[in-house]
């Protein structure tokens, strides 16, 4: 019988790691096949405290599960298809066929943003496409970039560009933006934010050095149209990585676990942190955050249990 599982490799799971191990809870985790979250999607991190020149996405991932193994963290490199409830623990299936009988469990399992699915599209993924404004936005000071999207998401997304960038284009694959009327109004007062509705991207074009431009469609007359702009950002949502417990924890509208204050679920015993649950901030600072937290919670319960 394991102490402490934790589900998911991105920050939130590794930062769990560290401190569960520094208590001593020889937790494990469960790090899936696609190691380390959203930022290894990203080239360089600048918004993390401590790294004044930035530090690789990669690198600072790595970095992280290296601290988690340090102190006695110890990895399973699989994915979890399903949770189970057995009196006063739990059953983790992997998708391999094996079974870890565990106490508690932190679901730090993420949420993966939504894609184009055009082939160009992978070709440019960190270098020059990006899920993240906040992330990524400021590489792209004085330059034009283009966002997808017609939510509130994307708008916050324009308004937050439109202060570093040269020149914003909102692409809205409808006639009118399902936004808030009041998020619309703000990105529609913006000199240097365009809205082209009913139009989607056909082709991300660039060479060696990046994105150079958009091959655009018009929805409704089929005409095609180029726009050079140097990054192309994405904000048409997330999926958050929740299948295996579907049935077991409350999980909201769109699929994101339901946490109290203390990161605990509606299931004693089972806890979770970083964007798995936070359909808002998805920043790798406020993940970390959450997995520090679920990690003293999950102590507090285990050790109240011996």
């Amino acid at each position: 019988m394991e102490e402490l599982v934790i589900i998911g490799s991105g920050i939130s799971g590794y930062t769990a790691g560290i401190y569960a191990a520094r208590a001593k809870l020889n937790p494990i985790i469960v790090d899936g096949l696609e190691k380390g979250g959203q930022l290894t999607l990203t080239t360089i991190v600048e918004n993390i405290p401590g790294f004044p020149q930035g530090i690789d996405g990669n690198e600072f991932v790595n970095n992280c599960r290296a601290q988690a193994e340090k102190f006695g963290t110890r990895f399973i490199t699989d994915n979890v298809v399903k949770v189970e409830k057995e009196d006063n623990h739990f059953k983790v299936h992997l998708a391999n066929g094996d079974l870890i009988e565990t106490i508690a469990i932190i679901i730090s399992s993420g949420a993966s943003a939504r894609w184009l699915n055009i082939e160009s599209e992978k070709e440019f993924k960190g270098k020059g496409v990006s899920t993240c404004a906040t992330c990524d936005g400021f590489f792209y000071k004085g330059k034009d970039v283009i966002i997808v999207g017609g939510g509130d998401s994307a708008c916050e997304e324009a308004h937050y560009l439109s202060k570093l960038c040269n020149k914003v284009n909102i692409i809205v694959r409808k006639d009118k933006m399902r936004a808030s009327h009041i998020m619309r109004e703000r990105v529609e007062k913006i000199n240097n934010i365009n809205i082209l509705y009913n139009s989607k991207i056909e082709e991300i074009l660039g060479d060696n050095t990046g994105v150079t431009g958009v091959k655009l469609i018009n929805n409704q007359n089929n005409e095609t149209s180029n726009i050079d702009v140097h990054g192309v950002f994405l904000a048409i949502g997330h999926v958050p990585n929740t299948k295996f417990v579907e049935g077991l924890v409350d999980l909201d509208e769109h699929g994101f676990v339901k946490t109290n204050r203390d990161l605990s679920t509606n299931v004693k015993g089972i806890w979770a942190a970083g964007d798995v649950q936070d359909p808002k901030y998805k920043q790798a600072i406020t993940a970390a955050g959450t997995g520090c937290q679920a990690a003293l919670e999950a102590q507090k319960y285990i050790e109240s249990k011996e």
